[in-house]
């Protein structure tokens, strides 16, 4: 730390400053008034708490779990010091709407009001996975064909230019001599994943800069470049997740490294290192192989194909222990074909197409990603875990194989702290009132370590065992004031919730609590069948137009939402984490039960059994700690700004009679607490008298 005899950062005139270098952890309060006074706002206790924590993990080479509730400013408490240190910064956010927050608007504003303190301009960029972005050879010479010779012209093949996806296409193509990014999420209106899967490229299908006729304007490749000279890159979870698995860095070096909605990180590294075997693509791979490699080969995999489809037409959903035998024959087959198709793809070469070394990437992509799939799920690792899964209820469609990591704190423990500090800050990391289940899940020990506990520790560590990961947690608060703006109510007399959606008394007791508030309901429901039988119901019931997940986009759902005062919104998952609703529009949030995962989840029921078994409380380390996140997550929807008022209400009795009631209780935001029915009632029925009056809503559609 510095005092007030610290060297100005700014030269005396005169002086033979040596030039602008990194900033003293001191005088980060007075960069951050800079940035915050020119985004218009007032630092807050907890945002400069949270700033200086950030640079001073930073100067010692450690790491940090910051929670920052809803109205800390943490972006920019976390962009202070991280322009500060002089040394490039990786952030990584897990959605498109904080992305487009830091690059379009925060960064900007920070880097304009420190200038002239650091007296140097930092240069920040976006980056992404190269299937977000348009590549030019497609969008030029068209995409490799799976039928027939040459390139196709995807407008034909696609209906041509009248229907839907050729007309996505056509814009496709327009946009591509207008972008400048060729950014997926630039593009307005979007088009669907199926259109824009026709114009991109996986990094195994790229052609690669050097062979491409299109590699110096090549979009992905420009925004690499670009992150090269960056000194503060944002990314996402996902691409992160995959600079962590698969060893090849495409995230530039970097000493900082922030992951900003940490409390998803699990979940997106889990994606990222989860594989498939559907019957479509080892079908796709057999029309591709078709094109180029020998006879032999193809028919091998032909033959598998349809072998794994006849099986998996007739296959149960449900978790692999082992591998029958006639299912490990058809996936080994799989997997032996596809060999055969990548030696015979390397060995081939001019077959008169038009563009053969993109069809031989598309095909040779196929195969290698069918044989990592296969060869991954006849290993049986005790690390992953294998199940069926079945998406279609009605059978229609066959089922495929995933395989997914047990664990991924192993892989994040390995990969993501040794080079680097790691920030991992969210709204909810403290679960059951400390920060070691959160610490845990994302490979650091499950007790934080200080500074001066490092001398402590060095002697017990056998010679040559690295170094534990230091950390420290730290809660600043929010500037919001919980108990007097929200109210925790626990529906105790209901009944205890069963597998059923239609709960009678709870839907009694939801449309009470939806009449006393005047609608203004955010309805959070652990099933989508829970939530279309709610909205069905109580649509005849309730004269506040109700809106439910699924029959609009999320975005223009809760535009309608935030726009009717009177409207109420349903829904699952992402809603309840992806709702942000200030001000009137939203004084109810409702959850029907606690968030349990199923049962038959195979994956967590995978992941309790293995906690179980090393001694642990599986229930409590999986199932509770998944529960507890994403009811902190929707209680946080409640309160959005200073004015806001409101009541949370949990329609399940357990958050109140469970012993695992005050884990839940002690995650959420710290609201008044009560069980008493009519108390909740008198309080809706004044917040809403309180509320600005209903706007007139154009119900002509």
């Amino acid at each position: 730390m510095t005092n007030d005899s610290a060297p100005q950062l700014l030269p005396a005139e005169g002086s033979n400053d040596p030039g602008p270098g990194p900033v003293p952890t001191g005088r980060i309060p007075e960069l951050l008034h800079a940035a915050v006074t020119a985004v218009g706002g007032v630092e807050r206790p907890g945002q400069i708490q949270m700033a200086q924590a950030v640079a001073e993990a930073t100067d010692h080479a450690e790491h940090l779990l910051v929670q920052a509730g809803t109205g800390t400013g943490k972006s920019l408490a976390y962009l202070v010091p991280a322009l500060a240190h002089g040394d490039r910064v990786v952030v990584a956010t897990a959605t498109l709407a904080l992305q487009r927050q830091l690059v379009e608007r925060d960064l900007p504003r920070t880097v304009e009001a420190l200038q002239p303190i650091l007296r140097r301009r930092p240069l920040f960029a976006m980056l992404k996975g190269r299937s977000n972005y348009l590549c030019l050879h497609r969008a030029n010479e068209g995409t490799p064909s799976e039928e027939g010779e040459g390139l196709f012209d995807p407008v034909e093949a696609l209906g041509g230019p009248s229907g839907k996806l050729g007309q996505d296409v056509l814009r496709l193509r327009d946009w591509a001599g207008e972008t400048e990014t060729g950014d997926r999420d630039d593009m307005s209106p979007g088009v669907s994943d199926k259109a824009w899967a026709q114009l991109s490229v996986s990094s195994r299908e790229c052609l690669g800069a050097s062979r491409c006729a299109y590699g110096q304007e090549c979009f992905a490749e420009k925004a690499r470049e670009r992150a090269k000279l960056a000194d503060v890159v944002v990314t996402n979870h996902a691409l992160l997740a995959i600079d962590a698995i698969e060893g090849a860095p495409v995230l530039p070096e970097h000493e900082l490294l922030i992951i900003d909605e940490a409390h998803e990180l699990v979940n997106r590294v889990t994606g990222a290192a989860t594989a498939e075997l559907t019957v479509g693509a080892v079908n796709r791979a057999v029309k591709r192989a078709a094109r180029l490699a020998n006879e032999k080969a193809v028919d091998a995999l032909q033959a598998a194909a349809e072998s794994y489809h006849g099986l998996m037409e007739t296959a149960q959903p449900g978790k692999v222990d082992e591998l029958p035998e006639y299912l490990g024959y058809a996936v080994a087959a799989i997997r032996d074909a596809s060999r055969l198709v990548i030696t015979s793809l390397g060995e081939t070469r001019d077959k008169g197409l038009s563009d053969e070394d993109a069809v031989r990437k598309q095909a040779m992509a196929a195969a290698e990603t069918l044989h990592d799939t296969t060869e991954r799920l006849l290993s049986e690792s005790p690390y992953d875990v294998v199940w069926i899964e079945r998406n279609d209820r009605y059978g229609l469609v066959p089922a495929s194989l995933r395989v997914a990591p047990m664990s991924v704190s192993g892989l994040l423990r390995e990969n993501l702290y040794k080079e680097r500090s790691v920030v991992l800050t969210s709204a909810t990391l403290k679960l059951g009132g400390d920060f070691n289940g959160v610490a845990a899940s994302v490979g650091l020990p499950g007790e934080g370590r200080l500074p001066d506990q490092r001398a402590a520790d060095e002697p017990e560590r056998a010679e040559g065992e690295d170094a534990p990961p230091y950390w420290r947690g730290l809660d600043v608060g929010s500037p919001f004031s919980y108990p007097k703006q929200g109210i925790l109510y626990v529906a105790k007399h209901l009944p205890p919730p069963g597998r059923e959606p239609d709960r009678p008394q709870m839907l009694d007791e939801l449309a009470e609590l939806i009449g006393a508030a005047g609608g203004r309901t955010l309805g959070l429901f652990s099933s989508m069948r829970a939530a279309q039988t709610a909205a069905e119901q109580l649509r005849e019931r309730l004269d506040f137009p109700i809106l439910l997940q699924g029959e609009d986009t999320l975005g223009e759902l809760i535009r309608a939402f935030a726009a009717d005062p009177e409207a109420c919104l349903f829904g699952t998952l992402s809603l309840w984490q992806g709702v942000d609703v200030p001000g009137s529009a939203c004084q109810l949030v409702v959850m029907d039960r606690i968030p349990f995962p199923r049962p038959d989840d195979p994956l967590m029921s995978a992941r309790q059994k293995a906690v179980e078994e090393a001694g642990g409380n599986g229930f409590m380390a999986v199932a509770a700690t998944h529960a507890a996140l994403l009811m902190a997550q929707g209680a946080g929807r409640l309160v959005r700004a200073a004015d806001d008022r409101g009541v949370v209400a949990v329609l399940d009795p357990r958050l109140a009679t469970a012993r695992y009631g005050g884990f839940f209780r002690s995650s959420m935001p710290d609201f008044w607490y009560t069980t008493d029915r009519n108390q909740v009632r008198r309080s809706l029925a004044a917040i809403a008298a309180s509320a600005p009056p209903p706007r007139p809503v154009d119900k002509r559609g």
